[in-house]
């Protein structure tokens, strides 16, 4: 068995099954845990023929044994073990966040437990995504963005706590468990990520935007005139975790995102250049649970990683207008 095991835990998601292809290409066997909450199976549909790829749709908030999966029989999990884990399981939508307000919760809390056992079953390598807003609120003086030592200020009370304090305390339970179990831990602080497959209709701003501009309908900009954002296209993510799973154990929380602030209503008018089509802006009050997330500072990510977003925003919008248009018809009637 000359091949690694790596589990992916929501890797039937945005970002989950594009990191499932990749490990694939490496030459790896993936096990990819999903429960469609929001992720969908066409994101991992073309894997579902590759012999060293297999799909479980489970709830991670569940305890689960995989070796009591027949499906995983031909990956010999009792004998060869698990060695890297991939923890990205919990639901994204935005609109939605009411509705998965619970499973976002445990997912941070019992889906992380039941995730860290299996890494200590195993003694797998393991690492979490979690998010940039940990940090909190974003304020004017951290104009050189947020480095990981930055300790953060977050209402614990508030309507968004299951999500932001939630992956502080997911954070806490990683470092926990590599502490008492000798885990190699690793925690990725990942920022507004874009590109194809991200959910439609949720209140992922950029591909509501590429598909009103193919509509030829108004897109609407959460917030005003001067809001703005950071992206980075979801290629980079996927190579900033494969060097942060590789990198040397005990190496602390790692920011992945890009450090360029860009005009919502700049982003906006370069998709419809891109898209050759004109609609109007218009302009409503963030929802109440959102917050101005940080730039994140890159300078860890650099010198340990050797990491840095490369995708031009050109570039990655383009890819991404590609696939709505290409997958317009579908993804509208399935409602994203």
């Amino acid at each position: 068995m000359d091949k690694k095991t790596v589990l992916v835990t929501g890797g039937a998601g945005f970002i989950g099954s594009f990191l499932c292809e990749a490990l694939l290409k490496e030459g790896n066997r993936v096990i990819c845990i999903d429960n469609f909450s929001t992720g969908h199976v066409r994101n991992i549909e073309p894997m579902l023929r590759n012999p060293d790829f297999q799909f479980l749709r489970l709830d991670i908030n569940e305890a689960f044994d995989l070796e009591s999966f027949p499906e995983l029989e031909p990956f010999k999990v009792k004998f060869v073990g698990i060695q890297e884990i991939y923890h990205l399981a919990m639901p994204t939508a935005v609109k939605g966040y009411e509705q998965f307000k619970m499973q976002i919760l445990l997912a941070n809390s019992m889906g992380t437990r039941n995730v860290l056992e299996t890494a200590v079953k195993y003694k797998a390598r393991v690492l979490l995504a979690s998010a940039g807003t940990v940090y909190g609120n974003r304020t004017e003086v951290d104009t050189n963005g947020v480095d990981e030592s930055e300790l953060g200020i977050v209402d614990h009370l508030s309507p968004r706590a299951a999500l932001n304090e939630g992956k502080r305390f997911a954070e806490t339970m990683f470092t926990t468990y590599a502490d008492v179990y000798g885990l190699d831990a690793k925690i990725a602080r990942i920022f507004r990520t874009y590109g194809p497959r991200m959910p439609l209709f949720q209140g992922h701003q950029i591909p509501d935007f590429v598909l009103n501009v193919l509509d030829g309908k108004a897109l609407t900009i959460m917030g005003d005139e001067n809001s703005t954002t950071a992206l980075v296209y979801v290629s980079d993510i996927i190579d900033g975790l494969i060097r942060l799973m590789r990198a040397d154990k005990g190496v602390g929380p790692v920011n992945l995102g890009s450090d360029v602030t860009l005009k919502l209503s700049y982003v906006a008018k370069k998709i419809m250049a891109l898209a050759e089509r004109e609609v109007d802006i218009g302009y409503e009050p963030q929802l109440a649970h959102t917050i101005r997330l940080s730039l994140p500072n890159l300078h860890k990510s650099r010198e340990i990683l050797g990491w840095l977003p490369l995708v031009r925003l050109d570039d990655g919008l383009r890819k991404t207008i590609d696939y709505v248009r290409a997958n317009k018809l579908l993804l509208t009637n399935n409602g994203g």
